[in-house]
């Protein structure tokens, strides 16, 4: 069976109170016991996840969270991990206790999952205790679809886990590739093999680019940058579309001809799991740069930067030299998306080839609230 990776999945998170049963369901999901399951709340404390395969759905992610309820310095900040596997969940499952009514905390739960339009279902867990009628009445009276469990006795979870499958969003995914060619097209990726190169193999997106173009029937030609011009000389008539890694742009551009199509895999894979055209309009912020303004430079995963890394090194140094601006550069990386993006007035992110599309969006969403919060900010300084 082909591995199919995290960032393909779709991401199933269970969230709520504390010592409602959350990693107990987590551990009757995927049938083995993954998380650690105790009376003491406050038990989980860093996401934890699972992938597994989901029928008849396919392959998802399983997350489980800390409360919601977290309590102290130290609880904030596991509440904070929460949120944010929640804000980019595919699909929650909320579980609550059976004999309990909802408080405030899971209203406020139910009030930021609609708010963020995150599709959810609760579970009444714990159901040999006797369901609280008060409790199923208040779901009903919010039109929240409920199911009701128990993890002790084993009860209700193969139901669930069929009704899950379905509720699950199943909308289409734009294509990395496959709309840009068609049967018996030759395409060419241009794959440099340098220090930054994983030994052995290729990285994501350039696999995930070959793999989509073959389900298209194209004829994929991989070469690396420095036998490009070869290849395209081999080449009876010129290819459809050469794709090169990012790090070679403009060697490839001196050695492919203006008539033949050039774009990257990041190009390609920020296309997939973002918005091209908000990137778009971005680019046009640079030269609106001014000395002083801080400028995000976002990677969705975490990797040792080389010695000329293009998120570290070459960005910012091609910032500062195009802008000819004293621009304050922070770079982050992996889940680390700060809060304070009103602070911003440049977001560069990768492609997101390590996050889901669902991940990505909301980024690109909070990006364009905090926008409007530091436009609303000026509007009021100077009204």
């Amino acid at each position: 069976m082909s591995k199919v990776a995290n960032s393909e999945r779709k991401h199933i998170v269970f969230a709520g109170k504390r010592n409602s049963g959350k990693s107990s369901l987590v551990n009757r999901f995927i049938g083995q016991d993954l998380v650690i399951v105790s009376d003491t709340p406050g038990t989980t404390t860093d996401p934890v996840k699972k992938a597994m395969e989901l029928l008849p759905f396919g392959p998802v992610v399983l997350v489980d969270t800390a409360g919601v309820d977290d309590i102290g310095e130290l609880g904030a900040k596991r509440i904070n991990k929460s949120v944010q596997e929640i804000t980019k969940a595919d699909f929650v499952i909320v579980v609550v206790e059976a004999d309990k009514i909802l408080d405030e905390t899971e209203i406020n739960l139910f009030k930021y999952l609609n708010d963020f339009e995150i599709p959810f279902i609760v579970v009444i867990n714990k159901s040999e205790l006797g369901i609280n009628y008060e409790l199923i009445e208040q779901l009903n009276s919010k039109g929240i679809k409920h199911f009701s469990v128990s993890c002790k006795n084993n009860e209700g979870i193969l139901e669930l886990k069929e009704k899950v499958a379905k509720l699950i969003p199943q909308e289409s995914e734009p294509p990395l590739i496959g709309d840009l060619v068609q049967r018996h097209d030759v395409i060419v990726l241009v794959v440099p093999i340098d220090l930054g190169a994983p030994k052995g193999r290729l990285i994501m997106p350039q696999v995930q680019t070959i793999r989509e173009a073959l389900d298209e029937d194209t004829i994929v030609v991989v070469v690396k940058d420095k036998e490009l011009r070869a290849a395209l000389d081999k080449l009876s008539t010129p290819p459809k579309l050469v794709v090169t890694d990012s790090q070679a742009i403009m060697r490839v551009a001196a050695d492919v001809p203006d008539n033949i199509p050039l774009t990257t895999f990041s190009i390609l894979m920020a296309r997939h799991k973002g918005d091209l055209q908000e990137y778009v309009r971005g680019i046009k912020q640079v030269d609106k740069l001014q000395n002083g303004d801080k400028v995000l430079i976002s990677e969705a995963c975490s990797h040792h930067a080389q010695e000329d890394d293009i998120g570290k090194i070459k960005i910012p140094r091609w910032l500062r030299n195009h802008t000819k601006k004293d621009l304050v550069i922070d770079v982050r990386n992996g889940a680390d998306f700060p809060e304070n993006l009103s602070e911003y007035k440049l977001i560069i992110h990768c492609g997101a080839c390590m996050i889901t599309r669902r991940a990505m969006q909301v980024r690109i969403k909070e990006a364009k609230l905090a926008l409007q919060e530091a436009g609303r900010a000026e509007w009021e300084r100077i009204s």
